[in-house]
């Protein structure tokens, strides 16, 4: 009788899928001032007073430019309170979020 042969099955290693990121987009207007954009990105990104005049010109050049990436409850949360600042002000300043391809 011929010895019985077992092989053992390879082990599935499961991973966690990243989550889906998404975009922090500031568009450019012609009424909010730019001290105030240079503001509120330093107080909702935590951006240097460089970083912050960079993104504000590359939006007022471009007509809009990327802030950061984050998680889909992050963005809504950054967008949602840089949208308010704006708004408690009387500015028209506008950040919104797309989903990174």
């Amino acid at each position: 009788m011929p010895a019985q042969i077992t092989k053992a099955r390879p082990q599935e290693k499961t991973r966690t899928a990243r989550p889906p990121l998404y975009k922090v987009i500031l568009l450019n207007d012609d009424f909010t001032p730019r001290f105030f954009v240079v503001r509120v990105l330093k107080a909702v990104f935590r951006m240097s007073d460089d970083e912050a005049m960079g993104v504000m010109l590359t939006a007022h050049r471009k007509g809009s430019c990327v802030v950061a990436v984050f998680t889909r409850e992050v963005a809504e949360e950054k967008c949602r309170r840089a949208n308010d600042m704006g708004a408690a002000e009387g500015f028209p300043l506008t950040f919104t979020m797309e989903k990174e391809s």
